[in-house]
């Protein structure tokens, strides 16, 4: 018998439902035609136009439904003229983050073969790695609680072992299974600013203790400017990459670009009872109901999604339609045919997921 999953969905902000709508569908084509498992889906409002009428941008009904999921599937967030009474954006997804303690912020970044980059990748080589970005404290930790005055203004950066320590073991395992899968090289660079900050140099020596317990892997470190220069230079040779709060925001953006830009970059917030996953890209109110949006990051994130259910349900057909998901809109990549404005092309965001539909039917 079909095992149930119940995920909550956010339709977010502007182009949120549009992206919204189709990969929902597509996950409802996939479990219906598995023996193996079965999604029910929940719509549950939160966002910045339901903060505009109501007052809330995360209602309490919400976020306990989000807690009694099995995933969370959350589209793009905010709309730039709604913000709150401090002036920052509305951000609920930063909410869930710090609610369900979602301390491993997965930001895959990949370039299969005969996708088109904005980067010259020698031959031989492949663009394959993730970065891991710690959700919850850092820089992000005082967010709407720092301190400003006429003369000065105040953000704290908080680093603790406790998140640290379970942040390093989910990088080092994620390497591990990547390598045993034959993704990865088995390396983890820990990416910091220990050269200045006393923080990140607490932050590179917990990193240092957890590598101790995984001898079969490369530890190494980087500076964050240096990565920078290197993830343009040669990013061929990461594998998996460990960073802070704020640093991986600005990187993983970075890492979107190699792959032709925001539309193609997924991502997923996961702790150790709940996740997330959403694009990497804003709302896009601009072109909000012109067809124009490109879904192909919401459907990678849902592809994540089934991957980690399947993992950690021991389901091997959730994990393998992940990678048949995944690999269907690489597919169309690389054909360069049915892609929206933002790549290029002229395909409208329906066109595009049917595209994908009949890849995975094929």
């Amino acid at each position: 018998m079909a095992r149930m999953f119940k995920i909550a969905v956010f339709e977010g902000d502007g182009i949120g439902p549009e992206i919204m709508k189709p990969t929902v569908d597509i996950l409802r084509d996939l479990a219906n035609a598995s023996d193996a498992y079965d999604l029910s889906f929940e719509t549950l409002p939160a966002g910045a136009a339901h903060y505009a009428v109501t007052g809330e941008s995360l209602p309490a009904a919400s976020l306990e439904a989000a807690g009694k999921a099995d995933a969370i599937l959350l589209s793009a967030m905010g709309l730039p003229d709604v913000r709150y009474e401090d002036g920052t954006e509305i951000s609920p997804q930063i909410d869930l983050r710090k609610t369900f303690q979602l301390f491993a912020g997965v930001r895959p970044v990949r370039i299969a073969h005969g996708q088109h980059s904005p980067m010259k990748i020698p031959n031989g080589h492949a663009i394959d790695f993730v970065l891991i970005r710690e959700s919850t404290e850092g820089l992000f930790h005082s967010q709407g609680k720092g301190t400003v005055t006429t003369d000065k203004a105040e953000e704290t950066m908080r680093i603790t072992r406790d998140v640290s320590e379970k942040l390093f073991h989910f990088a080092f395992q994620l390497a591990r299974d990547r390598k045993g899968m034959g993704q990865g090289k088995g390396r983890v660079t820990c990416v910091d600013k220990a050269n200045v900050f006393r923080a990140f140099a607490f932050f590179r020596g917990i990193f240092d203790e957890i590598a101790k317990d995984f001898p079969d892997l490369h530890a190494d470190h980087a500076y964050v400017d240096a990565t920078a220069l290197w993830m343009v230079q040669k990013p061929w040779d990461f594998d998996v990459m460990v960073t802070e709060n704020m640093f991986g925001d600005i990187l993983s953006d970075l890492g979107a670009g190699l792959m032709g830009g925001l539309g193609l970059a997924p991502s997923a917030d996961i702790g150790m009872n709940h996740a997330v996953f959403q694009p990497c890209h804003g709302s896009a109110p601009d072109i909000a109901g012109l067809e124009k949006a490109n879904p192909m990051a919401m459907i990678l994130s849902a592809a994540m999604m089934l991957e980690w259910l399947g993992l950690r349900h021991d389901i091997r057909a959730m994990t393998t339609d992940g990678t048949r998901l995944r690999g269907a809109v690489e597919n169309i990549m690389a054909e360069c045919k049915t892609i929206t404005p933002d790549f290029g092309g002229i395909a409208t965001t329906g066109q595009v997921a049917q595209a994908v539909s009949a890849a995975l039917a094929t």
